[in-house]
């Protein structure tokens, strides 16, 4: 087999491995909680996680929202949105295995004229709005090949964004609660 006729089965290896990370974050995903005890560097981790799933939402949001109750709210959102940003390569990575299969589709030509005029504002956006949704921004970024380092780069802006709110929430919540 030569490296063309590689490219289908390696891709869907790829989709078969994303498909049982998603699956084992989301059966374990109380003892992944456990990961905050190390500080920022659980907040790393646990954000990389909860992101690293495809469509079924872990507590990422929540738990980054209670470690800037307890940790600098600063350092939450960069350590949380930095993990978002290389957890969300599942999607990306989805999208670009599965190329084959979703360029065969009517709306294909549509999606991607959407992506390659607005690609890097809808990743930024898209990673700034809380949803679950964003695993299938991801997923039509890599089916378009757009190129890794812009992905990640507002991938990485909007989710530090994004953690900023939730950190600063968290810790004013926390500071008004514990004060009356």
């Amino acid at each position: 087999m030569n490296k063309e006729q590689n490219k289908p089965v390696l891709r869907l290896l790829l989709l078969i491995t994303i498909l049982a990370l998603t699956t084992l974050l989301f059966i374990f995903r109380d003892q992944v909680q456990k990961l905050t005890y190390f500080g920022y560097a659980g907040v790393f981790i646990l954000s990389l996680l909860t992101n690293a799933t495809l469509i079924l939402p872990l507590p990422g949001i929540v738990l980054t929202s209670a470690m800037g109750a307890i940790f600098n709210p600063f350092w939450v959102a960069i350590a949380a949105g930095s993990g978002a940003a290389i957890g969300e390569l599942t999607g990306y990575l989805a999208g670009y295995s599965g190329q084959i299969i979703i360029s065969q589709k009517d709306w294909y030509d549509r999606l991607t004229r959407w992506m390659k005029r607005y690609g890097d504002l809808t990743v930024l956006i898209m990673a700034i709005i809380p949803n679950p949704l964003f695993d299938l921004a991801g997923m039509a970024a890599g089916m378009l090949k757009l190129p890794l380092h812009r992905f990640l780069f507002w991938c990485f802006i909007g989710k530090i964004i994004k953690m900023l709110a939730f950190a600063y929430s968290g810790a004013s919540l926390f500071n008004y609660f514990s004060s009356h």
